[in-house]
């Protein structure tokens, strides 16, 4: 079986502010329902990282807290050196772009140019500068010949690359993925597939479709239990077939995470 890593910080060099570090990160909901049990990772910058794990295993839980959604528990999250606490939610949530599994969620406004600008404008930008910053988070998504479309007279997938476009608007440091691949055509999977290997952020990527984890992620995480399982190389923990059965991942049939090149 493939162990959690030794360090905390095994993927961060040591001279530099980690892009992500959660540290003792424990959660109960006021139910009484404990979703986190001392949750210990750190991402470097420009990494790609899958969290992986069944329904139920604290993936939410964890990802609502690294934008301050969540918080009251035990532990602590850092944002490119930043405390994510209430005094700091403006600058945190700027940092952290959270990209929903249903990209209706975040696109409202008549055209996508207005849905890109919605952030940018919201903080103060303005005239050329709010232009320039639509145009640039569009073209990084191959989105910018569809500026003044209707949203819902776009394709799933090109919805989803809006959506993603919304986010970078911001210039986060961290892109929070939810089920990137869900609901995409093969074409549309793979567009977006070399949008993520295109840009200068740190992906976190949360799947249940280990192949395009395996695909994207050089790195992933095992969240089971509400406790990091495994962290680790992701073909490595994907092709540990004991790991997996205990976390209960499975595998397309006939698919061998030993033959492909993860992070490719």
């Amino acid at each position: 079986m493939v162990p959690v890593t030794a360090s905390v910080n095994a993927s961060v060099n040591a001279s530099e502010t980690p892009s992500l570090d959660v540290r003792g990160l424990a959660y109960a909901y006021p139910d009484g329902h404990q979703a986190l049990f001392g949750v210990d990772f750190a991402l470097a910058r420009g990494e790609r990282v899958a969290l992986l794990g069944p329904n139920g295993a604290g993936k939410t839980t964890l990802v609502l807290h690294l934008n301050g959604i969540l918080g009251g528990g035990a532990g602590t999250v850092q944002v490119a050196g930043v405390p994510v606490v209430k005094a700091n939610f403006a600058e945190v949530r700027r940092r952290v772009g959270i990209v929903f599994q249903d990209p209706d969620d975040q696109l409202f406004m008549p055209t996508v140019r207005e849905d890109v600008a919605f952030g940018p404008a919201a903080a103060g930008l303005r005239g050329a500068e709010l232009e320039a910053c639509v145009h640039k988070a569009l073209s990084l998504v191959g989105m910018a010949d569809f500026a003044d479309r209707p949203p819902h007279h776009l394709s799933f997938g090109q919805r989803r690359r809006v959506a993603v476009a919304t986010v970078l608007a911001m210039e986060p440091e961290i892109l929070v993925l939810d089920e990137p691949s869900s609901n995409l055509d093969p074409a549309s999977r793979r567009e977006l597939a070399d949008i993520l290997r295109s840009l200068d952020v740190t992906v976190l990527m949360v799947t249940h479709d280990l192949p395009y984890a395996l695909e994207l992620c050089p790195r992933a995480l095992v969240l089971s239990e509400g406790v990091i399982a495994a962290d680790g190389p992701t073909g490595e923990l994907l092709a540990d077939e004991e790991l997996m059965r205990a976390n209960r991942l499975e595998l397309p049939f006939g698919f061998d995470p030993r033959v492909v090149r993860a992070g490719a």
